[in-house]
């Protein structure tokens, strides 16, 4: 099975390349959701979580109060690293897990979409990696209006991960979202069928 990992700067339009590849039948494994989940669930992470951020990191419900972690970690990158220590390999044990259960099961391709892939050193796990890309300002505005963030919160969170023209320096391809919707339809196809045809001529 071919294991590719899509990443790309905040508002790069990532998780947009993930949705086409997955109405192609591609699966694809959000490292974001499966934080969420394991943050929501797994006691042991919950109360190392409490002890970092302290009892506001939880709602009364017991559901992670997402904004305010966001608000604690971009602004701190000690306690972003701290976060980061205690739930990336979870995550990534999780990732392995059903990345395992995809390959008994057949799949000949899975994507693993995720924002720190370099940074958390998980690309050393997948063949290759497609780092989505845009222009900055497009990127921001994008954010902006979609989180209704102010862009100083926003350049915070971008600043939290690795510059994007490091990223681009280590991609293995790269997807260009400045254009239209079309075009991207039809740069993901073409990768698609680059991958359908890799796995087929390793049969």
């Amino acid at each position: 099975m071919v294991r590719l990992g899509v990443t790309g700067g905040i508002g790069s339009g990532k998780s947009l390349v993930c949705a086409l590849f997955a109405q192609l039948g591609v699966p694809v494994l959000s490292a974001d959701i499966i934080a969420k989940e394991i943050m929501g669930s797994d006691d042991e992470v919950k109360q190392q979580v409490l002890r970092l951020l302290g009892e506001a990191a939880y709602r009364q419900d017991g559901s992670l109060d997402r904004p305010f972690v966001a608000s604690m970690v971009f602004s701190n990158k000690s306690l972003q690293k701290k976060l980061n220590a205690i739930v990336h390999p979870r995550v990534e044990k999780e990732l392995d897990r059903r990345l395992a259960e995809l390959e008994k099961s057949g799949v000949k391709v899975a994507i693993v979409e995720a924002a720190l892939i370099y940074e958390a050193g998980y690309d050393r796990r997948l063949d290759a990696v497609i780092v989505v890309d845009a222009d900055e300002r497009e990127r921001l505005r994008r954010i902006v209006d979609r989180d209704k963030s102010s862009p100083s919160d926003v350049l915070k969170r971008t600043r939290s991960q690795w510059d994007v023209a490091r990223k681009l320096r280590k991609a293995d391809y790269v997807i260009r979202n400045d254009g239209s919707k079309e075009d991207l339809e039809r740069n993901v196809r073409f990768l698609h069928n680059l991958f359908t045809h890799i796995t087929q001529e390793g049969m």
